[in-house]
């Protein structure tokens, strides 16, 4: 989801759940590591990078990445979190990446930008693609009632499924709350193991409080939207959202570390370890092993700063949608900056943020409660990058040098 939090508050815990950006206003600095910092660069040879529509830049100079380098290191010597690994792919200058950081406190082992992590809201863009794959064959239309495919599901308690359109619910401007508000998920701790299913998640949804967002009138962060998309994948198709996601998307661009977990708790292949705070005063905890079964199609996905630039340099190339979809997915509306950033606007599954150097970058970002942080975005002329932390930033200083991360990987050098 994408909320600013502030402690104390009865959505300060929800809010790390699948978060574009969890950030509260004030805590106090986390103790540094046991392990030594450790920080790594590594470059390969020029590759070949899609190029996001209506966007020119000329050559840039490949330089050092010095500054990235430098912006990492804020992360973790400043801010105080574990780890931080970023990857970037540019047309002229190839690939490279770098990390600083521990990757597993308890091994000391130095984070790197190779591991598998759980990214969290990014997994909205890919259920939203195959809802645009699903508009282009004609099988579902952005502009109809959720009620033609999934009739009596939103029906209650004031809300209507005849009046919310499938684009409202990709666009989170449907007007529906999200089950993640609710008083529970003020503890996520003592949920972490439990099974949740979309359908009992969406209908805890429907007996929360009407946010102040009629349908389509303006933007409102909810996972339930992506919950009930599923659903419709599921009923055009006659498989699930899950599948359909891995049928399309995953296997066809070779993407080997980005899987659903389902109910297993554990991360296979290499992956960074994810660690929380229950206050600001309190020490780190593994939230490495969890069951992500409350964020399904909306949050579940695991996969690697490698796959994550792969799969957007696909969709945002064109090799994923047709130009007419492509285009409404980037028909944005403007996001409210206490559930993104201020400039952020917000389409179909996809985040367009301004960049200092000018232009817009194009991705998504997304936390989980245990502590993994990541995004991925495509910038002007093609370049891309995947960021991944361990440690969600507990500071709106640190929320803020997580994304200048971004900004000085898509900008360096233009």
């Amino acid at each position: 989801m994408g909320l600013l939090t502030r402690p104390g508050t009865a959505t300060a815990a929800a809010a790390l759940l699948l978060a574009v950006t969890c950030v509260p206003a004030s805590a106090a600095a986390r103790p540094a590591p046991s392990t030594s910092s450790a920080s790594a660069l590594s470059a390969t040879s020029p590759s070949s990078a899609a190029q996001p529509s209506g966007s020119r830049a000329s050559s840039p100079d490949c330089g050092t990445h010095t500054s990235v380098r430098r912006a990492l290191r804020t992360l973790t010597e400043d801010d105080r979190l574990a780890g931080a690994a970023g990857a970037v792919t540019d047309p002229v200058c190839g690939r490279w990446s770098a990390a600083t950081g521990t990757a597993d406190l308890g091994t000391g082992r130095p984070m790197n930008a190779r591991d598998r992590l759980r990214a969290g809201s990014v997994t909205k863009t890919f259920t939203a693609t195959v809802v645009l794959q699903l508009a282009a064959e004609r099988r579902v239309e952005l502009d109809a009632p959720v009620a033609r495919y999934l009739p009596g599901l939103i029906g209650a308690d004031g809300y209507d499924g005849r009046k919310i359109t499938v684009r409202q619910l990709l666009q989170h401007t449907s007007g529906l709350p999200d089950y993640l508000d609710a008083p529970e998920w003020e503890h996520i701790e003592r949920l972490r193991y439990r099974h949740f299913a979309p359908r009992e998640l969406i209908a805890r949804a429907l007996t929360l409080p009407h946010p102040d967002t009629p349908p389509g009138s303006r933007f409102h962060y909810a996972t339930t939207n992506y919950l009930i998309a599923g659903l419709i994948v599921r009923q055009v198709t006659g498989d699930s959202a899950e599948s359909e996601v891995t049928r399309r998307i995953i296997r066809p661009l070779g993407l080997r570390d980005t899987y659903w977990p389902g109910d297993d708790p554990r991360l296979h292949g290499p992956h960074s370890h994810s660690y929380f705070t229950a206050d600001q005063d309190a020490p780190r905890t593994d939230g490495t092993d969890w069951n992500t079964t409350f964020g399904g199609v909306g949050g579940a996905l695991v996969s690697s700063p490698a796959d994550l630039q792969r799969f957007f340099a696909a969709l945002l190339g064109g090799r994923l949608l047709p130009a007419a979809q492509l285009a409404q997915m980037q028909r944005t509306v403007a996001a409210d900056p206490d559930r993104l950033w201020p400039g952020a606007r917000y389409g179909l599954g996809l985040i367009s943020s301004p960049l200092p150097c000018g232009g817009l970058w194009w991705g998504h970002a997304g936390t989980v409660p245990g502590g993994h942080r990541a995004l991925g975005a495509v910038g002007p002329g093609g370049r891309r990058v995947a960021v991944a932390l361990n440690q969600v930033p507990p500071t709106e200083k640190a929320e803020d040098d997580f994304r200048a991360v971004v900004e000085t990987a898509l900008c360096e050098g233009r």
